[in-house]
């Protein structure tokens, strides 16, 4: 492979074009910035998606509607040590009424509503893992002889919304990465036909000296290739900066979904391969041109 990108001295004197002197490499660079960032957009979005989901998959939230504070109290209480000794719960927290009242507050404002309107009590739960319908139906039947008003239900339900948002905006990028890899091979092949032209009278002497189609596309492929390769290099250390810029703001953030927002070393690796796989890309779109071209004109 090593080889293939050793460019002879008379093979550089045949097509005397410099490095970084034409638009093909910053193109290429341009658009493998693009595609970085899309793909660490996707990815990311991928990734908070699978932890807040497990997380929230292993969760519920019990609610109990009365109207008396006292009974409503003590069927929270009573409701939660009925959950600890069920062996599906690992963890059981009573919020207090404080932290419900901040919970609403952004709703409905911070005057006392209680005599207006009760708060119902709220039991966090955790499980030993993601519980079943079935499971989740048992846990109501049981609860009813202690909280007749209790009602559970899974926390993933309250954020589905958002991770269907969030879906898609991850087709969304991953549709970006697709047409930026099209507009990619278009570049190549004006590129390609742009060197043909310029050296047609090369190609012709090259032709009658007896070199063959494949010998003369693999000039251009070799160009082309090692263009690609420091425009993808460009891009992708472009890429890598506005990422780091980028999570370290939501780091700041601290916010439950948002700090989940980031890159594990997978993602990382899949990102680093994509100014090969625009190598690879212009290489072969760059021989099947060129050979296509030559074919027509020969």
């Amino acid at each position: 492979m090593f080889k293939f990108f050793v460019i002879p001295g008379h093979d550089r004197r045949l097509i005397p074009e410099g490095r970084l002197s034409g638009p093909m490499p910053w193109v290429i660079a341009i658009m493998i910035f693009l595609t970085v960032l899309a793909t660490a957009a996707g990815l990311a979005m991928t990734r908070a998606m699978g932890d807040v989901s497990d997380e929230l998959s292993s969760r519920a939230t019990v609610q109990i509607i009365e109207a008396n504070p006292q009974t409503r109290s003590s069927q929270a209480q009573a409701a939660a040590r009925q959950l600890r000794a069920m062996p599906l719960i690992n963890e059981v927290r009573v919020l207090p009424p404080a932290e419900i009242k901040a919970l609403i507050e952004p709703w409905l404002g911070t005057q006392d509503l209680e005599d207006d309107i009760p708060l119902p009590a709220l039991i966090d739960v955790k499980m030993v893992r993601a519980a079943t319908d079935a499971e989740y139906q048992s846990l109501r039947s049981a609860l009813q002889s202690t909280a007749p008003g209790a009602r559970i239900e899974p926390s993933s339900g309250y954020i589905a919304p958002v991770f269907s948002l969030v879906r898609s905006f991850q087709w969304i990028a991953f549709g970006l990465v697709t047409l930026l890899a099209l507009a990619t091979g278009a570049a190549v092949i004006i590129s390609a036909r742009s060197a043909l032209n310029t050296h047609t009278e090369t190609i012709a002497v090259v032709h009658l000296l007896g070199g063959t189609d494949q010998q003369i596309s693999r000039l251009f492929q070799r160009r082309i290739a090692l263009d690609a390769l420091l425009g993808g290099l460009i891009g992708l250390i472009g890429g890598a900066v506005i990422i780091w810029l980028i999570s370290g703001q939501l780091s700041a953030l601290g916010s439950g979904l948002v700090q989940s927002v980031g890159l594990d070393w997978w993602s990382w690796l899949i990102i680093a391969v994509i100014p090969i796989l625009g190598m690879f890309l212009a290489m072969v779109t760059a021989k099947l041109t060129v050979i296509g071209a030559l074919k027509k004109i020969l």
